[in-house]
């Protein structure tokens, strides 16, 4: 019988096959993208290489320059530099690396006045960015602490390897190529920018230190604690007001959930967390409330800007940094939904395959319906197992070491623990292809009689003759020994017997005659194939018979063993033979026989005629 592709799995199943395009695509555009930057990485790296080169000329030129002593980078009409500052110039006039040197890793430093960014310089080996960027700091601060400097205008100096910035005859900085190739402008206009950032950075450490303005600022801190205190007060009195809400809204709410849940949840369990979520968030807001305060009146004082600046940062950077790595991983979240969705519409696929041969609908040769859905679960496990591997490289933060350490102990954890487990599953799995039974069948399993009623990839239920439910693990099964009396109980038949020692003075035809006839008397024995007897052996004082009778009900063994026993005894006590089992020890002066008349002695009721 053949079946088109649509009816087998549907116009809803159909679907995956765009989503499978999609995330294929997706996958080797991002593996094009790593090797466009892999391409791109390394002509970058000649490229720096080769500018380096080229521009090795101008550094010895800067470090030429570097060497110069102090008192030639005055101008010529100022006059000789004190013997204090010769010191500080010198190092001023030293350069960052070479132009050519912007494609490699280059040292940089910020320059801060009061928390205000000035600039960035480069540095060299021998004279670091950090020590450079602090000289300059210092100096723009003793000119604008300098109360007597009046003219603060920055004059801008033109020498042939660099431009030096003076103000009241004091050398602030020196800008070479190589700070313009930083910004990558010319050097007379990035002179030209930090003549006029140097100038407004002095006004404004002048001005945060005027009497007129500390005085504004100190009453801005005033406010701003005055209303960080009515906020506080009014979080507390909107927290009392919620706790009060919530008991009075949600306690007949609570008693009622205590009791339908048998008083699994407490009434006083529920009413002390909402009570807990109430405070917490009280706290959380006096937090907040101080946390703000405390950075905008550290933040209205120069002397305490930078530790405001250092305090926004310990929250902000974290959260900059929490959101730039969202954003980042955007693209690995889009592929982790594309997958997510063609896998479940595979699984939904491969589900309905087997839906089809467990109803019938499909049917293959060598293929039996029970095996349906247990092939099912391999199938799934296989096809999740891959989706995981396929999906783990694009979950976020999986190459971090704290992701790394999870999944190792994860993988210890599942080594240690689940050897046991996994040793169940396979032999569960074993049993159900080998099927060594089925749901329904008659076993004994290590010396436990009963009928099989589930089959699980972990353990095997019976139930006993006496109606108890027996679990046992599959390993168990698979090691040990399993009697199944239903298999050809249904097809030839199951032998049930049973013996009986008769003494020797008896005629062995007369015994085995007696035996047949209550074989026959027995309900649930077959009637062909006939009984047969077998002697089993010839004891001291008895020979043992063993009467054999087929038997296609393995489920009421039990019950067909107690009607042949007694239809034994009712046979054996007609004919006046008796049953010397389980020894003989003596003749009896009389014969050890049931009269007739006294088959029915009270409890026993006869049969109704």
């Amino acid at each position: 019988m053949q079946y088109h592709p649509c009816s087998i799995l549907g116009r809803k199943q159909l679907r995956i096959i765009p989503l499978i395009g999609l995330l294929l695509l997706s996958i080797l555009c991002g593996d094009a993208t790593a090797d466009d930057a892999t391409s791109t990485e390394v002509a970058i790296s000649g490229a720096a290489a080769a500018s380096t080169q080229e521009k090795a000329p101008d550094l010895e030129l800067n470090e030429a320059a570097e060497q110069k002593p102090a008192q030639a980078q005055a101008p010529a009409p100022a006059p000789a530099p004190a013997p204090a500052q010769a010191p500080a110039q010198a190092p001023a006039q030293a350069p960052a690396p070479a132009k050519g040197a912007g494609t490699t890793h280059v040292e940089l430093a910020d320059v801060l006045v009061d928390g205000q960014l000035v600039m960035q310089v480069r540095g060299t080996v021998s004279f670091p960015a950090a020590r450079r960027a602090d000289e300059i700091e210092q100096r723009i601060i003793a000119v604008a602490g300098d109360r007597s400097i009046r003219d603060t205008t920055v004059v801008i100096k033109d020498q042939d390897e660099r431009t030096e910035l003076f103000i009241d005859d004091q050398l602030m900085l020196d800008l070479f190529d190589t700070d313009a190739a930083l910004e990558e402008i010319s050097r007379q206009l990035l002179a030209e920018t930090i003549k006029a950032r140097v100038e407004e950075v002095i006004a404004a450490y002048r001005n945060d230190r005027s009497p007129e303005v500390l005085l504004e600022k100190g009453a801005y801190a005033l406010g701003a604690v005055g209303l960080a205190m009515a906020l506080i007060l009014l979080s507390w009195w909107g927290s009392n007001r919620l706790t009060e809400l919530l008991d009075r809204r949600l306690q007949r709410q609570i008693k009622q959930l205590e009791a339908k849940s048998a008083r699994l949840v407490r009434a006083r369990s529920l009413t002390r967390l909402l009570h807990g979520l109430s405070r917490l968030v009280y706290l959380g807001l006096v937090v907040l409330t101080l946390y703000i305060a405390i950075n905008f009146i550290l933040g209205l004082f120069p002397w305490t800007r930078g530790t405001a600046d250092q305090l926004f940062g310990l929250v902000l950077d974290p959260l900059t940094e929490m959101g730039v790595g969202a954003l980042a991983s955007i693209p690995n979240l889009i592929r982790l939904v594309i997958l997510y969705l063609v896998t479940r519409y595979i699984l939904d696929m491969i589900r309905g395959f087997f839906a089809g041969i467990d109803s019938g609908n499909i049917k293959l040769a060598t293929f039996e319906r029970e095996l349906a859905w247990p092939t099912y679960r391999i199938v799934r496990f296989v096809v999740v197992i891959f989706a995981l591997v396929m999906a783990y490289p694009y979950i976020p933060g999986s190459d971090s070491d704290a992701f790394k350490g999870i999944s190792v102990l994860l993988g210890l954890v599942i080594s240690l623990g689940s050897s046991s487990i996994i040793g169940n599953i396979i032999a569960g799995y074993s049993l159900i292809y080998r099927r060594p039974f089925k749901v329904g069948d008659r076993v004994k399993i290590n010396q436990i009689v009963g009928e099989v009623t589930d089959i699980r990839v972990l353990t095997t239920r019976l139930r006993s003759l006496k109606n108890e439910e027996v679990v046992i693990p599959n390993t168990t099964v698979l090691n040990g020994e399993v009697v199944n009396y239903s298999t050809r109980a249904q097809e030839q038949g199951l032998i049930l017997h049973t013996s009986v020692g008769i003494g020797y003075e008896t005629p062995w035809r007369q015994v085995e005659a007696m035996l047949k006839q209550a074989a026959e008397r027995t309900g649930g024995l077959m009637r062909t194939p006939k009984p047969f007897v077998l002697q089993q052996a010839l004891g001291d004082y008895a020979v043992t018979y063993e009467i054999n009778a087929y038997c296609n009900d393995a489920n009421n063994m039990a019950q067909i063993y107690s009607a042949l026993h007694r239809n034994i005894l009712d046979v054996f006590n007609e004919y006046g033979v008796a049953i010397m089992t389980p020894s003989y020890v003596a003749d009896p002066d009389q014969p050890k026989l049931v009269p007739k008349e006294q088959w029915y002695t009270p409890p026993a009721t006869p049969p109704a005629d």
